[in-house]
């Protein structure tokens, strides 16, 4: 046994809230305690992130008349998609997409301003900014299940539009809306594969070794 690894009880907890996070649609109301709000976005912040950057920035949405005009941004987009989805439209209006007016909270995760002044990791691949971001969502997303809570990433809006509605410097992003709070219960499966609109596909399909395309 390697003597950094955690206890089979401790590495258990941590395989588990990987297997069982959920993109959850279907929430229960409810509230977050401030302490337990805390400790999520706590868990985010302590994300890697490329040249130690922490391009994060969230944005809780405390307002009810603001999710109401974010879930319209939402809504514009989902029409729009269904449109370019052309004979998949009909299937694709009837998933549910978001969670923004059931969930207890809203956070607007977005990429900070005057990025391009961070050049160490990002000279030949500028994106991994969003990279960084993308895994302080995904600690969130593993801190949230462990706690009980379901979390949905939604990227179902124009972000100009959202950024605009949120007063983002021009240089920021928004990136994405998060849906958090109870749930009823959490999906055996990934919502998309229960609506039979997608199939996970296996490890071995991703896994190559020494050249493109090459099986282990």
């Amino acid at each position: 046994m390697n003597e950094h690894a955690f206890s089979a009880a401790e590495r258990a907890a941590v395989y588990r809230a990987i297997g069982e996070r959920r993109d959850m649609r279907h929430f229960a109301g409810g509230e977050i305690a401030p302490e337990l709000l805390h400790r999520l976005l706590s868990a985010a912040h302590q994300a890697p992130s490329v040249g130690l950057m922490q391009p994060w920035r969230f944005i809780r949405i405390t307002q009810r008349a603001l999710r109401s005009r974010i879930q319209a941004l939402v809504e514009a987009e989902r029409l729009r998609t269904a449109q370019a989805l052309g004979e998949r439209s009909d299937a694709f209006m009837q998933l549910k997409v978001e969670g923004i007016h059931e969930c207890a909270e809203v956070l607007v995760a977005a990429l900070m301003d005057q990025r391009e002044a961070h050049i160490f990791g990002r000279r030949t691949l500028p994106e991994m900014d969003l990279a960084s971001l993308a895994c302080a969502i995904q600690n969130l997303w593993l801190a949230a299940r462990a706690e009980g809570l379901g979390m949905g990433w939604v990227s179902l809006f124009e972000p100009q539009a959202l950024g605009d509605l949120l007063g983002l410097p021009a240089s920021a992003k928004a990136v994405a809306v998060l849906c958090l709070g109870p749930v009823t219960q959490f999906y055996p499966a990934p919502m998309l594969v229960q609506e039979h609109w997608a199939q996970e596909r296996p490890l071995a399909d991703m896994l190559f070794e020494n050249q493109w395309g090459e099986r282990p």
